[in-house]
């Protein structure tokens, strides 16, 4: 693929005169359900992917990771209309679609193994990060100079190769599997990640832009061929049911879990800053401040409501906004659309569990790429970065790659340091974060921020290209 990250964004008069449509246009309504199912398909691997990660690395039973997945489903499609549908004060009111963010996958992980926190521990968190959003919106856009590329570029690199772990043992089977590592694992996750490297490279289109979730289902049927998936519990489980709050229990409340969680949240609304203005270009459809405050409360209260609700942080997706660009739908009624089916999808348990029984394997196939994907985002990020005029650049991405690996290379490397402070030290994102940024503020200062908005709206394009 082509970096978009070397040519400067399009104007409005661009993009207005490329396409015609108006940013806010009706769509006819036969073809809304389409348009919206397709943004759905688009971003489903990427949305359950996070709840099978939680869940299985929790050891819960399949039946409450089903319920992961069904509450994240019912999450998206609740915060996707918040975002485009908008409500008084919240919302940007634009195409996008909202997931849970990767950023947290590993202070969450982090949380959930430590029996002093657990599950509801991590909920506390959420729901303390999101109302912390909720108020720091508005002084995100000052935060910006303090994100430039080489920073947010180093972030999401490490972002990628903490989650690698997790799609390579999903691909030898699972940990704890008596047959982890058997051929049979080994050869149906390489099935699946030749066939989505084959619809990437020949398909067009929105079949292209599915690749990953059509990889999944050819691994699935092939899996079921060999025998490793069971439908007993898809069998048994209901068409329909309601996602209740607080399933797991009371959420409890960590100090240094919220602290964590709340520098993660930070880093998404930095994320999500660039999105929006990307989007902006897009679309030929003006964001200023007030308008940017709404979407990144739209994030906050997302944030909150996925707590209550059984899931996780929310951000916007990067691969649907690209999706905008693709097609050239530039209406937030698509996304509104695509919002109902998200949540109507939370609501049918029978589908929660089909996706439970997904073997590890075949998921593994299909981590490869995502969570590889999200490590080359951010490699294309740091490719934009004059390391060749600035060669303090090196010393900020390669320190804070350093402390990034230190929870992965050497687990117990801070075991002596003091038990509440572990779910920041064992995370790799956070320390790499806090690296990077005191890094940059130590060689560079503190940057423009007109500069930084320009500079947000190039990494965001990268992300899309993806």
């Amino acid at each position: 693929m082509v970096s978009m990250a070397s040519s400067p964004p399009a104007s409005a008069a661009e993009i207005e005169r490329r396409n015609p449509r108006k940013p806010d246009e009706r769509v006819p309504r036969a073809a809304l359900g389409l348009l919206g199912l397709q943004h759905v398909l688009v971003m489903y691997a990427g949305a359950v992917a996070i709840p099978l990660i939680i869940g299985r690395a929790l050891k819960l039973p399949p039946e409450q990771v089903a319920m992961l997945v069904s509450a994240d489903l019912f999450a998206c499609g609740i915060v996707t209309l918040i975002q485009s549908w908008g409500l008084p004060g919240i919302g940007i009111r634009m195409p996008v679609m909202m997931g849970v963010t990767f950023a947290a996958v590993g202070p969450m992980l982090s949380m959930g193994t430590n029996p002093a926190i657990g599950l509801t521990g991590i909920y506390g968190a959420v729901i303390a990060s999101g109302l912390f959003g909720l108020v720091a919106a508005p002084l995100v856009g000052r935060l910006l100079p303090l994100f430039p590329p080489v920073v947010t570029g180093t972030i999401i690199l490490v972002i990628g190769i903490s989650l690698m772990r997790v799609g390579v043992n999903w691909a030898a089977g699972g940990v704890g599997n008596p047959n982890y590592g058997a051929p049979l694992y080994l050869g149906i996750a390489a099935f699946v990640l030749c066939a989505i490297l084959a619809i990437t490279r020949y398909a067009t289109g929105f079949v292209a832009s599915a690749s990953v979730l059509i990889g999944i289902a050819l691994g699935m049927i092939l899996a079921g061929f060999a025998g490793l998936v069971e439908l007993d519990r898809v069998a048994a489980a209901p068409w329909f049911d309601v996602v209740r709050p607080f399933a797991f229990g009371w959420p409890s409340f960590d100090p240094v879990s919220i602290v964590t969680l709340c520098l993660v949240m930070i880093v998404v609304m930095i994320e999500s800053t660039g999105m929006f203005l990307a989007l902006s270009q897009i679309t030929a459809d003006p964001v200023d401040g007030r308008r940017l405050t709404r979407g990144l409360r739209a994030d906050g209260l997302g944030t909150v409501i996925g707590g209550i609700f059984n899931t996780f942080p929310y951000t916007s997706f990067s691969q649907n906004i690209g999706l905008v660009g693709v097609t050239g739908i530039r209406s937030r009624w698509v996304t509104v659309v695509a919002g109902f089916i998200m949540l109507g999808l939370g609501l049918v348990p029978k589908l929660a569990a089909l996706v439970e029984a997904v073997p590890q394997c075949v998921l593994g196939g299909a981590g490869l790429v995502m969570f590889g994907m999200v490590g080359a985002t951010g490699t294309r990020i740091l490719g934009g970065v004059d390391f060749a005029r600035n060669r303090n650049n090196l010393f900020v991405v390669a320190v804070s790659v350093g402390f990034g690996m230190i929870p992965l290379v050497a687990p117990n490397f801070f075991k002596q340091m003091p038990h509440a402070l572990h779910p920041l030290l064992e995370s790799g994102i956070l320390l790499a974060a806090i690296s990077a940024v005191g890094l940059n503020l130590f060689f560079n200062g503190f940057g423009d921020r007109a500069e930084s908005r320009e500079a947000a709206i190039r990494q965001a394009e990268v992300a899309q290209a993806h």
